[in-house]
C-alpha cells in the first residue's frame, strides 16, 4: 500500500486509531468533572440554570463516553495483533497496569454511569450527585493508570530484564517513573482546557444565534473563567515537563528544537521556524533567536542543550515531525492564554456576551484544545522513536510478523469503519450541541420530579 512495508503500515494504523481514541477520553475527563461542578452548584444554589446545563451536557457526555469505550477496546486488541513483540517483552508490566485501570476506574465509571444518566428522578439529589462525582473520579483514575503505563515506556524503571523480557521488581518505581508526574499533570490539565474551549465554543455559537439565555451566558462565563486559570498553569507545567524530558530523553528535545550541533562554549539559539532536514543533518530556512534555547531549556545564558549529531543516526527521532507538532501545540497554547485574558477585559467592559468578533473567535478556538492534545501526543510518541520502550526495545523489534498485504487490508478496513462509525458519532454529537440548553427539557425534569414526590 503506497509502497509502505508492514512495519510502517502497523505504525500508521496505531497512530490513526490512537488519534481517534485520545479525543474521546479528553472530552470525557473534562465533561465528567464539569457535570459534577454543575450539579454541585445546583445543589448549593438551586439555580435552575445549572440543572438545565447538566441535562444538556450529560447527553453529549453519554455519546462521547460510548465512543471512547469502543475506540479504547480496539487499541487494546492491537497490542496482541500488531505488536506481539512488545506484548511479549513488556506485557508483564503494561498488562497489570491496564488491568488495574479496568478494576479501579472502568468498573467505577460503569457502576455509577447508569445512576448518573437515568437516575435523576429515581434516587435522591445527594445520591445522584455522588454518582456523578464517582464517574468523574473514575475518569481521573483511568488517566492515572493509562499514563503510568505510557510513561513507563518513555522513562522505564523498576524492572529487570530476565530472559529477554522486562519483569517488574518494584511496582512503586514502575508506576511513579521519572516522567509520570509531569505527564499526568500535563494531560489532565489538557483535558480540562480542551473541554473549557469546547464548552465555550458551544456557548458562543448560541449567543451569536441570539440565544442569550441566562444558562448560555453561564456556560460561556464558566468556560472562559476556567480558561483564564488553566491555560497559564498548562504553560508552566509544559515548561517543567520539558526540563524533565531534557534530562531523560535528550534526543527528543534536540529533535523538537531542530538543533544539530553545538559550537564550543556558545549557548543554543531558539529556532522559531525552519525545515529540519534529516538527510543533510541541518535545519533549512531557520529563523533563530540567539541564546533563547539555552535560556528556556537550561535556564542559563551559557549552557548549550544536546544536539542531534550527539546521537547515532539510527537513534534520532524524526525532527521534521516533532519540530512542527510541538510548535503547533505551543502556538495554540499562546492563543488560549490570549483568549482567556482578553475575556477579562470584555468582562470589565460588560461586553463579554455581545462582542461578535470575540464570539466568532471563541467558536474557532473550540477544537484547538483537542488539536493541541494531538500535536502534543505526536511530539511525545514520534519523539520517542526509534524506541517503543525507551532505551530497551526498538519499535521495529516490537511489531508482529504480518505481511504487507495483510496490514494494507487491515488499515483500509479501519479507515472505512472508523469513518462510518465515528463520523456518525461526531455528527450526532454536533447535532446535540446545536440544540442548545433546553429550558423545556428542564421543565420536563421538574414536572417528573414533582410527580414522583406526589
Amino acid at each position: 500500500m503506497f509502497g509502505l512495508d508492514a512495519f510502517m503500515l502497523a505504525r500508521i494504523q496505531f497512530a490513526f486509531t490512537v488519534s481517534f481514541h485520545i479525543i474521546f477520553p479528553a472530552i470525557t475527563i473534562g465533561l465528567a468533572t464539569y457535570l459534577a461542578v454543575l450539579e454541585g452548584l445546583w445543589l448549593k444554589t438551586r439555580n435552575p440554570d445549572y440543572k438545565t446545563l447538566y441535562h444538556y451536557w450529560s447527553k453529549i457526555f453519554a455519546v462521547n463516553f460510548g465512543m471512547g469505550v469502543v475506540s479504547g477496546l480496539v487499541m487494546a486488541y492491537q497490542f496482541g495483533t500488531n505488536w506481539s513483540g512488545f506484548s511479549d517483552f513488556a506485557g508483564s508490566i503494561t498488562g497489570p497496569l491496564l488491568t488495574y485501570e479496568v478494576l479501579t476506574a472502568f468498573f467505577l465509571e460503569a457502576g455509577f454511569l447508569g445512576v448518573m444518566l437515568f437516575g435523576w428522578n429515581r434516587v435522591g439529589d445527594k445520591l445522584h450527585f455522588f454518582a456523578t462525582s464517582m464517574v468523574a473520579l473514575g475518569t481521573i483514575i483511568s488517566t492515572f493508570w493509562i499514563l503510568a503505563s505510557n510513561s513507563w515506556m518513555q522513562t522505564p524503571q523498576g524492572h529487570e530484564i530476565i530472559d529477554g523480557r522486562a519483569v517488574p521488581v518494584d511496582w512503586f518505581a514502575v508506576i511513579f517513573n521519572p516522567s509520570f508526574p509531569y505527564r499526568l499533570a500535563h494531560m489532565g490539565v489538557a483535558a480540562f482546557l480542551s473541554t473549557a474551549l469546547f464548552v465555550g465554543a458551544s456557548a458562543a455559537w448560541h449567543l451569536l444565534k441570539g440565544q442569550s439565555t441566562s444558562a448560555v451566558k453561564k456556560m460561556f462565563s464558566m468556560s472562559l473563567g476556567m480558561l483564564v486559570i488553566v491555560a497559564p498553569i498548562q504553560a508552566l507545567i509544559g515548561d517543567i515537563h520539558g526540563l524533565n524530558t531534557l534530562e531523560h530523553q535528550p534526543a527528543k528535545i534536540a529533535a523538537i528544537e531542530g538543533h544539530w550541533s553545538n559550537a564550543s562554549g556558545e549557548p543554543t539559539p531558539l529556532i522559531l521556524f525552519g525545515l529540519p532536514n534529516m538527510e543533510q543533518e541541518r535545519t533549512d530556512y531557520a529563523l533563530e533567536i540567539p541564546v533563547l534555547g539555552s535560556l528556556i531549556l537550561r535556564h542559563s545564558l551559557t549552557e548549550p542543550i544536546p544536539a542531534l549529531k550527539d546521537f547515532p543516526k539510527d537513534e534520532r527521532p524524526n525532527s521534521l515531525v516533532v519540530f512542527w507538532s510541538f510548535r503547533i501545540m505551543v502556538a495554540l497554547g499562546i492563543l488560549m492564554i490570549l483568549q482567556g485574558f482578553y475575556s477579562l477585559w470584555l468582562r470589565r467592559k460588560k461586553t463579554l456576551y455581545t462582542t461578535p468578533w470575540f464570539l466568532r473567535f471563541s467558536i474557532l478556538m473550540g477544537p484547538t484544545g483537542l488539536i493541541a492534545i494531538l500535536a502534543g501526543w505526536f511530539t511525545t510518541e514520534v519523539g520517542r522513536q526509534p524506541w517503543v520502550v525507551y532505551g530497551l526495545q526498538r519499535t521495529r523489534d516490537a511489531v508482529s510478523a504480518h505481511g504487507d498485504l495483510q496490514m494494507s487490508i487491515s488499515l483500509l478496513c479501519f479507515l472505512v469503519v472508523y469513518g462510518a462509525v465515528f463520523g456518525f458519532g461526531y455528527y450526532y454529537m454536533i447535532h446535540q450541541i446545536k440544540q442548545g440548553p433546553d429550558t423545556e427539557d428542564h421543565k420536563h425534569h421538574e414536572i417528573n420530579t414533582i410527580s414522583g414526590r406526589i
